[in-house]
Formats: structure tokens, sequence, C-alpha cells
């Protein structure tokens, strides 16, 4: 699930400052170990996305680490498509959206209730307490139905971290590692949102040695004790791993550690190559266009329903909060001009 062409340098030097890396993703790979990568860095997007809605600290934090781990799962789309993460559960913050389009394009949005995130306190806080149980659905839309793939996690406690892990055990069957970080650091008195995260891939060349444990099939007789077949993880992976757990979050927003420092700090002695950056953008989707093709699907009374009492047809996007104020007959002008389908 990496990409892109290798950069001149294949193993990155220590050093102070950040390479350019707001806003992007760095793909990776340490061939010593069969593994593969990808690095994110959000800056102003993730900022911009965050602040533009006000969000509660703790919402901000969880709706920035949806948006890494996004970013990091969309990256790999080696087509124009869409790549979304959408939760939906019974916690204090009841949905989350997160899209992707291919090749940089980010979005989000978050719907929680104040007043049951205010309850939670203002302590350090799990995923867990805002998300509650439900599922996660991670999507990718290549523009058609038959060209659409869904994969669904049930959320019963979990970070978005572990769920990650969950997924790809689940979906993917590919040995798999993420880390994910989000922190508000203050630079010239003011506070800034700042996320990042690291995905790392076991992809050896033979299967058997990518061979994940079985899961426990349905339908096993009660009584019987289930004989998974696990086989020892391949000293490669155990290796990529350990490494991997030595990340500290600081190293994943600090603008002062840049990507290739963090990669060459921990895979230095199996030497790590660098490929072209992807840079990342927030930008929203919406249009006028889109908004009357959602209007055409309403009936003519739910149009009617729709009509605020200034006379006016206010639509605002969850995304990026602009509002679209209709007339309601050019509306009916416009969608009566279309052809029928």
């Amino acid at each position: 699930m990496s990409s892109g062409t290798p950069s001149h340098s294949d193993t990155p030097q220590a050093g102070n400052g950040n390479v350019g890396g707001d806003d992007a993703v760095l793909p990776f790979a340490v061939e010593a170990l069969d593994v593969r990568g990808r690095v994110v860095r959000l800056g102003p997007a993730v900022d911009t996305i965050l602040r533009r809605h006000g969000y509660p600290d703790p919402v901000a934090r969880l709706l920035g680490e949806a948006a890494a781990l996004t970013v990091l799962l969309g990256s790999s789309l080696k087509f124009e498509g869409r790549f979304q993460l959408q939760t939906k559960t019974d916690g204090p913050v009841a949905m989350i959206v997160v899209d992707f389009e291919a090749p940089d394009r980010l979005r989000a949005t978050a719907r929680f209730e104040a007043e049951r995130v205010t309850a939670l306190g203002s302590g350090p806080l799990k995923d867990a307490d805002l998300i509650g149980t439900g599922h996660l659905a991670m999507t990718i839309d290549q523009g058609t139905t038959a060209s659409r793939y869904q994969g669904v996690v049930a959320l019963e406690g979990q970070s978005l971290e572990q769920a990650a892990h969950q997924y790809f055990r689940q979906s993917e069957q590919i040995p798999t590692e993420v880390r994910l970080a989000v922190a508000e650091a203050v630079e010239e008195g003011a506070g800034h949102w700042r996320a990042g995260g690291l995905l790392v891939q076991f992809l050896p060349q033979s299967i058997d040695r990518a061979r994940l444990a079985d899961l426990p099939p349905g339908d096993i007789p009660q009584g019987h004790t289930h004989l998974s077949g696990e086989a020892p993880e391949d000293d490669a992976w155990v290796e990529a791993r350990s490494l991997v757990a030595t990340i500290e979050d600081h190293e994943l927003v600090d603008p002062n550690v840049s990507s290739e420092r963090l990669l060459y700090r921990l895979f230095h002695e199996r030497g790590v190559r660098v490929f072209d950056r992807q840079p990342v953008q927030e930008t929203c989707r919406c249009s006028q266009e889109r908004v009357m093709g959602m209007i055409r699907s309403f009936s003519p009374q739910e149009r009617r329903d729709m009509v605020a009492d200034d006379g006016r047809i206010v639509i605002t996007c969850e995304f990026c909060s602009r509002r679209y104020d209709l007339d309601p007959q050019m509306v009916e002008a416009e969608i009566a001009d279309q052809p029928k389908q």
C-alpha cells in the first residue's frame, strides 16, 4: 500500500527543522525488513478544519486522529477516487465523517452532544469515552456502484488505532501497525492544531511469511477448542513493530521533528528509503451544482418544507460551513428546466 518514486537519497539524514513536512504524506520502505509505510503530518489543513467549527478540545483531538488515519489510508489510492472514514455510535461524538479525495483533498466533520462532552470533565479522555459503541466504516469509491468497496469494524471500546488494526486484520489480512497523535501547539501566542500518524506494513515476497493467526470460526461446536494453527511472527516484522513501538506522540506532531528525521531515528540501522512527498490540502467538495443536485432528489412537498420563515432556502455545508442562500422560485424553475431522466 505504498507508492511513489524513490527520492535521491535512500537514507534520510538526521537534522534539525522540518523539511517542508506540513500537510504532506511521505511514503517509505525498509527493504531489509520487508516493510513499507507512510508518515503523515497535518498542520494548517487540520487546524483549519478544527478551528472552523470551534470543536471542544476532546472532540478536536478525536477528529484530528480520524483525519490523520484517513490520509494514511486514502493516500494509497492509485486512481482518482474517494476514501471515506465514518463512525456512527452511541457516544457523545455520535458521528465522524472524513473524506479524502485522491490525490490530495481532505475534509472532515463531527457531530457531538456538547452537554455529554462537558460532563466527561477536563481530564485526559480515551477515544472510547467519546465514541462509545457502534461501528466504523471505511469506504473506497471510484465513482460507480460496481467499484465501491466497504469494510466495517465494530466499535466496542477500542481506540481509532486499535480499530484500524482490526480493519487490516479482518479486511486486508496484512500485518499492520498504526500510530496516531494530535496536539495543540502554541506559536506566537496562538494555538494551532497539529496531527500526525505513521502506518507500517509487512509485505514480504513469501505469502507464508506474512500469514496472520487464523480467526476462530463462527460455527465451532460448543465445548470444542479452536486450534488456530498460528505460526510464530516473522523476525523482521517483530523488529519493525518493536521499533514503531518506541515512537513518542510528540515525534508525530512536533514541527521540529521532520518525517525524514523520525524515519532515520527508527530505521537508520536497516536503511530506509523515502519516496516522493505527497501534498495534502483542506478542500471541500461542496458547490452550488452539488447542492442543487441534492435538492432535486427531494419531493415538491419536501422542498416547500425547506423554505424558512424569511422565504428562503438556506443550506449550510457541514464540512466547510459555507452557506447557500437560495430563492425557492429560482430553484423550482431550474428543476423544471432540467430534462427528465
